[in-house]
């Protein structure tokens, strides 16, 4: 036994495998088991073999490498640096490295990140420090090949390669003759390049190297996806909260583009990891005041040759941000910068504001192109290292401002997910510009309104000289100034200078309002609040309720039909309706005063054509307004002398007086649009039938007073009388207004004609005017009758106007049976000499025919018309 030497019991263990198994089992196993998780290769005992104490130490290595993995504090590159240690232990070679691959500025590239480790080197030393990276694009060196590639290569002579370049070793002063390398790869994505380099004991790495190599790879592989995983998580979740909170306090601030970007970046400040980052706002001045350009054009000053933004603006930043977040931290902003504020010194704002482009830079101090300064800025000893600068660039792809960011807080170099994150920012910061600009917009068109709307005031108020026609104070009161008047004697003066409504006829249905001029209309329209005891009751003071009433008249433009006396006509028909006919019992003071102003502006402002042409012809007011256009002007309209407190009649009432009364001008004005009517009679129908089978006056007035809607109901429906009851005057009056009414028609049609290129309906078509007694007749039996037959169903007070409806229907109807009877006539001759026409036949016979056709023209010349006289 003496004889049996230490290698032939290994010959022996590795020639019987079964045997060995068997040992391990019943001697070592449990030892072993219970040992591995402590054992290191300083206890392992003298006298093992060295493949068992290279397991224990591999076993050793990969689990604390496995901890490191699972551990999310640790280091990526550490973990590499260890792995790398024993690969270049194991391989023998002379060193080993790994390049990183990112893109900047677009542009994929690799980079040193582990330089010339050894099995005895340290981490510190190796790594490479973000400003002594040497990097290169992807079409230079091995190391680029095999990132392109994604393939393991053993080369054994580097200058036999066709992608071999010296360009790292000619940075180190190092001499590559043989590497094994390969890529990490994520899915499709390059994460890193690993190489070991110089086999020590051969002239290059054999196929075994191979086989190691690729297993301690798949080491590194794990860890490198496990730290890219979690970094692409924490990008992601960045990248989602600054989106979160760039929209909330984009849409909190909509003032101006400063307020914005601050409040957005500073909430975001967190997220961002720098040091650093400032915004240089651009001045968006596209032309110079002509007055600024004369310097230039007469040669007293140079003409600007400095950089422009791409659109041609001249690129001056006209205030900086700067956000300071390294230790404490601290908000600084500049308006007006000088050019030599560190911000701008470097020239990089301007260049990325010149050009547009995106500017990544790693070392910017050492850059020749740009400018930085390489010394502290401050006491803190704070430097510039890494910046990337970025262009906010709005939806109208104008530069806006310059975002710049300095020094990622880990120390490394920006990278493509750093550039996709703050170009995500810049760019969700450059399109919310578009609030600001149309807050800008808004509020300059609210000046505009305002402005023309104060225009449209003082060419519509009555002016003092106006007032002092209809309340003659300094006449009655001696007094220059209204102001120094009482107000009891400016009413009691006011009140004498009115008409008598008996006078006028104010209370009566039949009232007609060509016996009055314009002027005194004011002054009957006047009395009627007089009337309605509505005057005092809410203090409405005489100059205001003078200086209304006229400049309700002065609103109306002069046209065919839609004009003051249209809307007197319709105010005082509401007032007959309320006085007369009895329905003010079911409404207040306050309503019915609503009632009567409403009436009287129900159709300010008219046009002369209806809601259908402002569609048609795309006015403002179409695009304004969806529904009922015109009535809505109107309201508005309206509201808007409300709103001038000497305008404002209603200017002593509270504030839930004030909304009634806006309210019931809504429903009022809103009701006049005959488009409305078909969907209100049947519930004024209903009113109605609920009123008849009461008999006692008390309950029908319960009935109706209790439920607003009713009175609303009714109210609406006594706007629409109003407004057509023309229909109902007597004839020799409403068959002057209807020829009005058909004239503005007519005008209506012949824009139809001329400006839209339409035919126009034959209601709007003068070329049918013979037709008009038809279309009356058609208008009374289709529309008004039921309104002025219900409303003498609702009141009988109210019946004259269906009395005059009637006997307005038959005298349209004797002038249509009169066209009718004469256009038949016309026919049948038409007829007849077009049958004596074909009997002559021929030539001859035409000829003939053409002159009987001369003889019948110059009949109906005689006659003078071929149809009816309407009038």
């Amino acid at each position: 036994m003496g004889g049996i030497s230490k290698n032939d019991v290994e010959k022996y263990l590795e020639n019987n495998p079964q045997f060995a198994k068997e040992y391990f089992d019943r001697k070592l196993r449990v030892e072993a088991l219970g040992d591995i998780f402590k054992v290191s290769p300083g206890d392992v005992k003298e006298g093992i073999s060295f493949k068992e104490m290279t397991k224990l130490e591999e076993s050793n290595l990969l689990f604390e490498l496995m901890l490191e993995i699972q551990d999310e504090s640790a280091v990526m590159e550490r973990t590499v640096h260890k792995v790398l240690q024993r690969v270049a232990q194991l391989l023998e070679a002379d060193r080993c490295s790994m390049f990183i691959y990112r893109s900047r500025n677009g542009t994929p590239e690799v980079a040193t990140r582990l330089l010339d480790i050894t099995p005895t080197s340290t981490y510190e030393s190796c790594l490479v420090p973000p400003e002594k990276e040497i990097f290169f694009p992807m079409d230079i060196g091995i190391v680029g090949w095999v990132a392109h590639t994604k393939k393991l290569y053993n080369i054994p002579d580097v200058k036999k390669n066709d992608h071999f370049s010296d360009f790292v070793d000619q940075r180190t002063g190092y001499t590559t003759v043989n590497m094994l390398t390969t890529a990490i790869t994520l899915g499709k994505e390059v994460l890193a390049v690993i190489m070991a380099v110089n086999k020590k004991t051969a002239p290059e790495f054999s196929k075994a190297d191979e086989e190691v190599f690729k297993k301690y790879i798949n080491f590194i592989s794990v860890a490198f996806k496990q730290y890219h995983t979690t970094y692409l998580y924490n990008i992601e979740s960045r990248k989602s909260q600054m989106l979160l909170w760039s929209a909330n306090k984009v849409f909190e601030e909509l003032t101006d583009i400063e307020r914005q970007f601050h409040k957005a970046l500073y909430t975001i400040r967190l997220y961002l990891n720098c040091e650093r980052y400032s915004v240089g706002l651009l001045d968006m001045t596209k032309e110079k005041e002509f007055y600024d350009e004369w310097p230039v054009k007469l040669g007293e000053a140079e003409p600007y040759k400095g950089p422009k933004t791409p659109d041609g603006r001249e690129v001056n930043f006209y205030k900086i941000i700067d956000y300071i977040l390294l230790g404490k931290e601290e908000i600084k902003v500049i308006p007006s910068p000088p050019a030599d504020h560190w911000c701008l010194s470097s020239g990089l704002p301007t260049y990325v504001a010149e050009n547009g482009f995106i500017c990544n830079m790693i070392n910017a101090p050492a850059d020749d192109f740009f400018n930085f300064q390489k010394e502290a800025f401050d006491e803190t000893g704070w430097v510039v290292k890494n910046v990337l600068s970025l262009p906010i660039v709005n939806k109208k792809e104008e530069i806006v401002g310059v975002a710049t960011f300095y020094n990622r807080k880990d120390g490394k170099p920006f990278d493509e997910y750093d550039e996709q994150l703050t170009e995500m920012l810049t760019q969700f910061l450059g399109w919310s510009v578009l609030n600001t600009d149309t807050y800008d917009k808004m509020n300059k068109l609210e000046n505009r309104k305002d402005i023309a709307q104060e225009m449209l005031m003082y060419q519509t108020k009555a002016t003092p000289d106006e007032i002092e026609s209809i309340l003659p104070y300094k006449e009655k009161l001696e007094k220059e100034c209204i102001e120094d008047c009482d107000e009891k004697d400016l009413l009691r003066i006011l009140r004498g200078e009115l008409p008598e409504p008996a006078e006028v006829e104010l209370y009566e249905f039949h009232f007609s309002d060509f016996p009055v001029d314009e002027y005194d209309l004011i002054k009957c329209g006047i009395r009627m609040f007089f009337e309605l005891n509505v005057v005092e009751k809410f203090k409405v003071p005489a100059e205001v309720l003078t200086r209304w009433m006229y400049t309700v008249r002065k609103g109306y433009r002069d046209i065919t039909y839609h004009n003051w006396r249209h809307g007197f006509n319709v105010g005082q028909t509401m007032f007959t309706l309320l006085m007369t006919g009895k329905i003010k019992k079911y409404y207040s003071d306050l309503e019915a005063f609503a009632m009567v102003a409403a009436a009287f502006c129900h159709d300010i402002d008219h046009r002369g054509t209806n809601n259908l042409y402002q569609m048609k012809s795309s006015s403002p007011l179409a695009k304004l307004h969806g529904s009922s256009i015109l009535e809505r002007h109107h309201l508005e309209y309206s509201k808007t002398l409300l709103q001038d407190e000497s305008l404002n009649i209603f200017q002593n009432l509270n504030k839930r007086q004030n909304e009634v009364i806006l309210h019931l001008f809504e429903v009022a004005i809103i009701a006049t649009d005959l488009a409305l009517y078909f969907k209100k009679r049947t519930m004024f129908q209903k009113i109605v039938d609920a009123i008849e089978k009461m008999e006692k006056e008390e309950d029908a007035i319960k009935y109706i007073t209790m439920d607003p809607t009713k009175k609303e109901v009714i109210m609406a429906m006594m706007m629409t009388g109003c407004d057509l009851s023309a229909i109902t005057k007597p004839w020799e009056v409403q068959s002057e207004v209807a020829i009005m009414v058909a004239n503005e028609f007519w005008e209506q049609g012949d824009l139809e004609r001329t400006v839209l290129q339409q035919q126009p309906i034959p209601m709007m078509d003068r070329n049918k005017a013979d037709e008009l007694p038809k279309l009356q007749v058609g208008f009374i039996d289709f529309v008004c009758t039921f309104v002025y037959k219900e409303f003498s169903r609702f009141h009988r007070e109210i019946t004259p106007m269906l009395n005059g409806l009637l006997n307005n229907r038959v005298q349209w109807k004797k002038r249509q049976e009169i066209y009718e009877e004469k256009l038949k006539a016309l026919e049948e001759e038409k007829k007849k000499m077009e049958e004596e026409a074909a009997k002559r036949g021929g030539g001859g016979g035409g000829g003939g025919g053409g002159g009987g056709g001369g003889g019948g023209g110059g009949g109906e010349d005689n006659g003078k018309s071929k149809t009816c006289t309407i009038l």
